[in-house]
């Protein structure tokens, strides 16, 4: 059985994956005479940069996230299916899903990376990862619910599990949600748990290297550690978590932490594509990429983003695994696919370094732009432009400006709700 797709003159180009790679591609292939079939396991696009702000109850998330159907209303040569590949069939160019077999032309596997637990299975079980907009859901709802169940608790140390938190990685991601969590500690749960000890609170950054924000200068990792202590977060270097059983953390210095939540940031891996050629697996489960993200051993199968490892003079580890190289991947490629269509050659990718930033919290943040360092509320605003221009859809641009300016004028999120799946009220905690 195949899927119900119309068949066409044009060639088939199937974008597996609708993240910042795989959209941008469709959006450039979409005046192209190909016919484009959009692959992926939702029916929307996630901004994920922003996943830690619905975490920390800052966003909804329908802010930052945006329907594929309504990015392509009216464009006849793009098809949306919601679907998983299961794998790939080279020599048929066929694709096999759970709603039947897809033909193709061309493959672009666009498909990302997912949280990495250096295979530690304990901690994969019993960890919070953040890599999508219902995990970051569920990191509110267990935050929320933990110290709605710690007001009940009378026994100091159980108290402490519940309302102390451990977080693993030192990068942006690592550094935004800490910064987030020791705003909220300080402005918001007083207001909300005046009868919570919030000073009481301790935040967790535990980071194995021996400095923050590994990809950036030394001036912004010096910066962020500095934001971070200033606002009681107790970051701790050259240490690595070993084991975590959902109450206690225990770190590779033989030290414990009590806490009922490890939000880990640690690192990221390839998601698997079956079928393809052995000689196209890299090393962290990404796929080996020429200059014109072609996959290794194949002719007519490219791979665009997270999951590309492509080698150039200055990254002979690949490219940073970031928006902005999913994005100029993807540019690249459908620059390439008109070429093929009018018999030309395809042009070889250079990827170029726009800037790292990342925020600590209001009026802090670091930023290293091309030629320009700076530190504190001017990169602070620069970020917050980025993103907000970033968004898709005026809608979302808009709410998300408007939660921006209310929080920092009243300090006070008002998102703080727990939604989850129809189940049991909040048990009492034992003492």
């Amino acid at each position: 059985m195949k899927i119900n797709i119309p068949e066409s003159d044009q060639e088939r180009i199937v974008i597996v994956g609708g993240g910042f790679a795989g959209l941008t591609l469709a959006r450039e292939l979409k005046k192209q005479d190909y016919q484009v079939v959009l692959i992926d396991k939702n029916n929307y696009h996630q901004f994920q940069p922003l996943f830690y702000q619905v975490a920390m109850a800052g966003l909804e998330p329908s802010s930052i996230v945006f329907p594929f159907r309504k990015a392509f209303q009216g464009e006849k040569n793009i098809f949306i299916r919601v679907t998983e590949v299961e794998r790939v069939d080279t020599a048929k160019k066929q694709l096999h899903t759970p709603l039947g077999l897809c033909n193709y032309d061309y493959l672009v596997l666009a498909i990302g990376a997912d949280t990495n637990f250096f295979g530690n299975e304990e901690i994969a079980r019993k960890a919070l990862p953040m890599k999508s907009v219902s995990e970051a859901l569920s990191l509110r709802n267990r935050i929320l619910t933990d110290f709605e169940i710690a007001l009940s608790v009378t026994d100091y140390e159980r108290r402490q599990q519940l309302i102390d938190i451990v977080i693993v990685g030192g990068g942006p991601t690592g550094v935004e949600v800490a910064g987030a969590l020791a705003e909220m500690k300080r402005y918001v749960l007083p207001k909300d748990y005046p009868q919570l000890p919030t000073d009481e609170i301790d935040i967790h950054l535990v980071e194995g290297a021996d400095r923050l924000l590994l990809g950036m200068s030394d001036e912004a990792a010096g910066k962020a550690q500095e934001f971070l202590e200033g606002l009681d977060v107790k970051v701790r270097l050259n240490t690595m978590v070993t084991g975590f059983d959902g109450e206690v953390a225990t770190l590779s210095d033989g030290s414990q932490i009590p806490a009922h939540k490890l939000i880990w940031a640690a690192g990221v891996t390839g998601n698997k594509m079956p079928g393809l050629p052995q000689e196209a697996l890299a090393k962290g489960n990404r796929l080996a990429v020429d200059r014109f993200n072609r996959v290794a051993g194949t002719e007519r199968i490219f791979a665009i983003g997270d999951i590309a490892y492509m080698e150039e003079e200055d990254y002979p580890k690949g490219h940073p695994q970031v928006a902005q190289a999913a994005m100029q991947h993807a540019k690249n490629l459908g620059k390439n696919f008109k070429r093929l269509a009018k018999g030309t050659s395809m042009q070889p990718f250079a990827y170029r370094d726009l800037g790292s930033m990342a925020t600590i919290g209001r009026n802090r943040a670091v930023a290293d732009l091309p030629g320009f360092k700076f530190q504190g509320a001017f990169a602070w605003l620069i970020w917050l432009f980025v993103h907000l221009f970033q968004i898709l859809g005026v809608k979302n641009k808009v709410f998300i400006f408007i939660n921006w300016v209310w929080n920092y004028l009243t300090y006070d999120q008002s998102l703080r709700l727990i939604i989850r799946p129809k189940e049991g009220p909040i048990k009492a905690a034992k003492d």
